[in-house]
This record gives C-alpha cells, sequence and structure tokens, in this order.
C-alpha cells in the first residue's frame, strides 16, 4: 500500500520560510525505480498547479513562474522523502500543498503535468498571513 503523508505546514508571516517534508512509504526509491516527485498547491476556487519537481536522481528540477526563487524541491532517496524549502512567502502562497509520486520518471526531465503522477498525498495547509 502506497502512502505519502506531508507535514510542515502552518501559519507562517509574509516574508517567512517553511520546510515541507513528504514521507513515501510502499514504494523503494532507487535507480531501479527512477520515481519522480513533485509539489503541486491548491487554492480555494483555483485550480491545482505545480510547485516544484524533481527527477530520481536530483539532476533536474523545475519550479512554477510564481514560485521560482523563493523554493527549492531536494529529495533524500535513502529515507524515501522528498522536502521543499519556501521562503520570502506571500500572501498569495496560502494553499493546501501536495506532493505526488510518479511511477514512469526517467533521468532527465522533472515532470510538471498533474495528471502524470500516479500516487498523491492528503495534503498539508500553508497559510501565510499577518
Amino acid at each position: 500500500q502506497v502512502q505519502l503523508v506531508e507535514s510542515g505546514g502552518g501559519l507562517v508571516q509574509p516574508g517567512g520560510s517553511l520546510r515541507l517534508s513528504c514521507a513515501v512509504s510502499g514504494l523503494t526509491f532507487s535507480r531501479y525505480s527512477r520515481y519522480g516527485m513533485g509539489w503541486f498547491r491548491q487554492a480555494p476556487g483555483k485550480e491545482r498547479e505545480v510547485v516544484a519537481a524533481i527527477t530520481w536522481n536530483g539532476f533536474s528540477t523545475s519550479y512554477g513562474d510564481s514560485v521560482k526563487g523563493r523554493v527549492t524541491i531536494s529529495r533524500d532517496n535513502a529515507k524515501n522523502t522528498v522536502y521543499l524549502a519556501m521562503n520570502s512567502l506571500k500572501r498569495e502562497d496560502t494553499a493546501v500543498y501536495y506532493c505526488a509520486v510518479d511511477l514512469h520518471g526517467n533521468d532527465y526531465t522533472a515532470e510538471r503535468r498533474a495528471n502524470a503522477y500516479d500516487y498523491w498525498g492528503q495534503g498539508t495547509q500553508v497559510t501565510v498571513s499577518s
């Protein structure tokens, strides 16, 4: 049974920082599996959008235009965990953040399309407010 559990969300003031984590169980991260990982977010009344994505080996990353330069995605395959470090947070970053696994990842291109991902976590709320 595959499970993704996000953590690290919460309330933060504008300009603040957060680090989200996503622990994956039921899958093994390795060069044989090549699982890509992604972070997405969805705000009330808006469509789900990509925040960041990373290839299984970490060689390639991709970021959404609205967060580029303010977030960093990373992963620790030994711990089956992916991270999202967010800085200079803005009110418009308020959303539920989801991590996801792409079972058909490759070595060179981080997948940005939500419909390419196979498993999703339940999400963690990030609220940016003073």
